[in-house]
């Protein structure tokens, strides 16, 4: 591992999942820090949207798919089945199945930490030599990388779910354990409302409505539960060392000191996102001179959305409201976008005047981090009971959100505050990229979790 002088240590991270284009952007800002900073994706129709770049690419594979021989092997590594360890390491790959099931979770988690680095290395270096590309990630991650910094539920169970649906005698969490019992520290970035917090305890919250009501996972058990969800956030505690969030939903397994507000983490490109952004001419907007163009976008809007199209983003209710705007002769036009590639959709974010997002979760997500950097207004509903759990650790970020705070039932009033002042409009987008600037720029993501990962690099042995 390097070290630049005795303040800072500089190691090497791997992050898994693109989480939009955070990880991405970060990653390119660490490594002008001197850190060794790659981006694992995994191929589905969200990286392909919202992606922009990673270092390598892992195709989504079925149980019968080669790359499941990387935990196959791995596996009876640890059977204790030296017959079929040695017909694996004479090249002599047979058949994997017949030897899963007997894993001893005991050498994993208290054999000494050299003896298990070494017999794993020596296990993994033979197999390379077999030419099995498919281990090649495997390998890399153990030896390549200090930190490994998961985005979100399903890459970190993604990483660890191929051992719990074929592998069903190994403890949930193993190979992550695995990783950790190797000297790796592992980070996580929280995503979603059911990271970690019961869909009992989210209703608690007080605000303007219920959000779950108007959720279509709501009832479905395999996506939101109470059972799901803190069966999910016990496992995250317990996994990881050190979990990133921004929007203070300080509930159940959120309530832990491993759990900090870092809103640098939720990092934009200042140059992809510029107010002055050039337009291609296919992206063009023509609207008459005066129209004021409100943008609202959903990801992945069918299966988020009920067929009153009652979404936690708030369709339901600013579909309706643009129309009575219109009717009251208010010159607006909704721009409403859902499945375009991210790089694209910018071409017309900057031609809005107005962003407006949720008004029930309590906080925003990446298009209102966008429409800030781009120097526009911002409409979403701000939890007060959130902000103040958020003072506790950035009581700055609290204070500068320029984001306007609107619910269903003061929405439409603050919209044609901001339709009818122009020049309001402009001060707010003015105040929103130097906040955007200050707080999620790349170059303020890569210097806030150099830090970060630093702490934790001196605390790794």
């Amino acid at each position: 591992m390097n070290s630049l002088g005795s303040k800072k240590q500089v190691g090497r991270i791997l992050f898994i999942g693109v989480s939009y284009y955070n990880n991405w952007y970060l990653s390119r800002e660490l490594r002008k820090l001197g850190w060794k900073a790659d981006v694992l994706a995994y191929s589905s129709e969200n990286s392909a949207l919202y992606s922009h770049g990673s270092d390598f690419f892992l195709k989504e594979y079925t149980q019968n798919d080669p790359p499941k021989k990387w935990f196959a092997l791995l596996h009876s590594f640890f059977v204790g089945d030296l017959d079929y360890l040695e017909s694996l390491l004479n090249k002599r790959l047979k058949r994997f199945a017949s030897s899963l099931g007997r894993i001893s979770s005991w050498f994993v988690r208290h054999a000494p930490r050299p003896v298990l680095l070494r017999l794993l290395m020596l296990f993994l270096n033979s197999m390379r030599t077999s030419r099995l590309a498919e281990l090649e990630p495997l390998y890399d991650v153990l030896t390549q990388y200090d930190i490994v910094h998961f985005t979100g539920v399903q890459n970190l169970r993604y990483f660890y779910f191929f051992s719990v649906q074929h592998f069903g005698s190994m403890p949930i969490g193993w190979d992550v354990e695995l990783l950790k019992r190797l000297g790796k520290k592992i980070v996580y970035s929280n995503t979603g409302c059911l990271d970690g917090v019961s869909q009992s305890s989210f209703r608690k919250w007080e605000g303007p409505e219920v959000v779950c009501d108007i959720c279509p996972w709501r009832d479905n058990p395999d996506v939101c539960s109470d059972e799901h969800n803190l069966t999910w956030g016990k496992l995250r505690n317990e996994l990881c060392d050190y979990q990133i969030t921004l929007g203070g939903n300080r509930g159940d397994y959120n309530d832990d000191p491993r759990v900090h507000e870092v809103p640098e983490f939720y990092c934009l490109d200042p140059e992809v996102w510029q107010p002055d952004l050039s337009v291609p001419a296919e992206y063009r907007l023509e609207f008459p001179q005066g129209t004021v163009k409100i943008f609202h976008a959903v990801g992945n809007f069918k299966l988020r959305t009920d067929e009153n199209n009652r979404n936690l983003k708030s369709t339901h209710i600013y579909l309706p409201l643009i129309e009575r705007l219109k009717q009251e002769g208010y010159p607006v036009e909704l721009l409403f976008f859902s499945k375009m590639p991210n790089k694209e959709l910018r071409f017309y974010q900057v031609q809005a005047d107005i962003f407006v997002d949720m008004l029930t979760v309590g906080f925003f997500g990446a298009t209102a981090r966008e429409g800030m950097m781009l120097g526009k207004p911002v409409i979403c509903y701000l939890r007060p009971q959130w902000l103040e759990q958020m003072r506790r650790e950035i009581p700055e970020y609290v204070d500068e959100l320029p984001i306007v705070s609107a619910t269903p039932q003061t929405v439409e009033k603050v919209l044609k505050d901001l339709i009818e002042q122009p020049e309001k409009r402009a001060e707010i987008g003015k105040r929103s990229r130097a906040f955007a600037l200050k707080w999620h720029s790349a170059e303020a993501g890569a210097k806030r979790l150099e830090q970060i990962y630093s702490s934790l690099l001196k605390k790794r042995w």
